[in-house]
């Protein structure tokens, strides 16, 4: 009797010969039927350049399964565009196509008994939507990246997706003329692959390949390169040895191998969505994992890579430099990894970067030497106040200064703020509120690159501060906050912000404070009502009504 979950119930005798005959179409013989089926979820998409490569690497998987003695089965999920709906109501359905892509892969791999999944993954919700999805099904799985943007170049700089943002926010303020702007626009995105710095995309590819659920190096590699390919061919392989012998993603995926992605999200100078997509993935893998942990693991972890956004580097250079590979067994060699936790090539961490040298070479800067590290400390920050019980997150490296106290300028919304950056309305020393863009208010927890992005280019983005219920590219930095939870519709504190009231954020305390007093405080909570909701059916409606708070992840089960 064959071993494999699907094979079982299609050779289970002639009440299940319609089974066979339909998989008879699709290319079985009558050895494939002992094989083990394994589903390649497949996230290709021309709709953006992120995913407009991956068919090429479903394909080499599929190849390479076939060949180890696999049946691989291609099947599609979703994707949505960041770059492209920033900005936009669009951009609310960025998250929810999270929970899509989880709920999809998870469906068709339990709807048809599958043995194993491949899952392939380009833009930021991928990487996250997979694995909860592998977490979830707990069958033998394994994430290939598809891989990240080359540089675009102009005038002798790099520039990456933020580069036409910022540009954006330099126009407005009459730093560069039309032609600049549009010039930047053309070169910022030269072919397929993921934004380029170490954004949200490469941050998450980074956190799984240090989870273990992914191959040594496979996080940065560039997508339009031949390894990434093999990459693919190889995952393949390497997902039939852990079907032979059922290494699962629990197994894999435990509280250690979670602390082991956020030391190393710390160390490479990650998104602030990490904190987010960690919490959902932990969740569907049932491993207690809090908020508060990301504050403790940043206190004892130095920034070791000078990155993008607010450093030099993209993560191609990462990559020549020794990538996550390299960076993790610094951090191994220091005691800050857990080198006995498994992976899915059925070596250990310590296995895996035995042959890999303690200190990076003397040649490059994007990697710094142990006693010369970018910041002592972590730059992700649980940010905690009146203002956020729950936390919020915040960068906190980078800043000449990472404390501000000034008046409220509140905005109902994403584009209202950015309209009143437009037109030169806010000013140095104000504190920017962006509310009712949470997980349920938005809903969908639009990221707020379009303003944090202008307010730079304005040279605005050491003097003003900006707090949100909302989320914050990959791409942002600068004095910003965001996950503040609760959120405003939930009756957080937020909501009850005036303009004008008085705001601190100190990174050096981690506090989030309204400074106006309980008595007022109360008065105003009183008078409060929730927002009607934006959406009365649809997508937007159901999530809505299920997702939880951003402190634990906004999941939605």
């Amino acid at each position: 009797m064959p071993s494999n979950r699907r094979s079982q119930v299609i050779t289970q005798g002639i009440q299940r010969s319609p089974n066979r005959a339909m998989l008879r179409a699709t290319g079985f013989k009558d050895q494939d039927f002992d094989k083990p089926i394994i589903g390649i979820a497949n996230s290709y998409s021309t709709i953006t350049p992120c995913n407009m490569g991956i068919n090429i690497l479903a394909e080499r998987a599929k190849e390479s399964i076939h060949m180890a003695g696999g049946m691989p089965q291609v099947f599609g999920t979703i994707t949505i565009s960041d770059g492209i709906s920033m900005g936009t109501e669009g951009m609310k359905y960025s998250l929810v196509s999270r929970e899509v892509i989880a709920d999809s892969i998870e469906t068709v791999v339990n709807g048809q008994s599958m043995d194993g999944i491949l899952a392939i993954g380009g833009c930021d919700k991928n990487m996250p939507g997979c694995l909860i999805a592998i977490a979830r099904l707990n069958v033998p799985a394994i994430f290939v990246y598809g891989g990240t943007i080359k540089p675009g170049h102009l005038h002798g700089k790099d520039l990456t997706i933020v580069s036409a943002f910022e540009a954006v926010g330099e126009y407005t303020a009459h730093k560069i003329d039309e032609k600049k702007l549009i010039d930047v626009e053309k070169h910022a995105c030269p072919g397929a692959g993921s934004c380029g710095g170490m954004y949200t995309a490469n941050t998450m590819s980074s956190a799984i390949e240090a989870l273990g659920m992914s191959l040594p190096y496979s996080s940065t590699m560039a997508a339009e390169d031949y390894e990434k390919s093999q990459n693919a061919a190889e995952s393949g392989q390497i997902l039939l040895r852990a079907i032979q012998k059922q290494i699962l993603p629990k197994q894999i995926m435990t509280r250690k191998a979670f602390e082991n992605a956020i030391t190393v999200v710390m160390a490479i100078g990650g998104s602030t969505n990490a904190v987010l997509h960690l919490l959902a993935i932990a969740h569907a893998a049932e491993v207690p994992l809090v908020i508060d942990d990301f504050e403790e693991i940043r206190k004892r972890v130095p920034v070791l890579c000078d990155l993008k956004p607010s450093g030099r580097f993209v993560a191609t250079d990462l990559h020549q430099a020794g990538g996550i590979p390299q960076v993790m067994k610094m951090l191994l060699s220091h005691n800050l990894l857990h080198g006995e936790c498994l992976t899915v090539t059925g070596k250990t961490i310590a296995e895996t970067l035995r042959d890999i040298p303690e200190n990076p070479g003397s040649e490059q800067d994007v990697i710094r030497q142990w006693g010369n590290p970018l910041y002592s400390a972590g730059h992700l920050a649980i940010l905690k106040g009146n203002l956020a019980p729950e936390g919020a997150v915040a960068k906190i490296t980078g800043l000449k200064n990472p404390k501000i106290t000034g008046p409220a300028r509140v905005f109902e919304s994403e584009e209202t703020c950015m309209a009143a950056i437009l037109d030169r309305k806010i000013k140095a020393g104000d504190v920017i509120v962006i509310r009712n863009e949470g997980p349920k208010g938005g809903p969908g927890m639009r990221e707020m690159l379009s303003p944090t992005s202008a307010l730079i280019g304005e040279g605005l983005g050491e003097s003003v501060g900006l707090i949100t219920d909302g989320r914050f590219s990959g791409g942002t930095y600068g004095m910003v906050v965001g996950h503040v939870a609760p959120e405003a519709v939930m009756g957080g504190l937020i909501g009850l912000v005036e303009e004008g009231d008085s705001i601190t954020i100190d990174a050096y305390q981690r506090l989030l404070q309204l400074n106006v007093s309980e008595t007022v405080i109360e008065q105003r909570r009183k008078l409060w009502q929730p927002p009607k909701p934006r959406y009365t059916r649809g997508v937007l409606y159901k999530y809505a009504r299920l997702v939880s708070s951003a402190s634990r992840g906004a999941v939605t089960d």
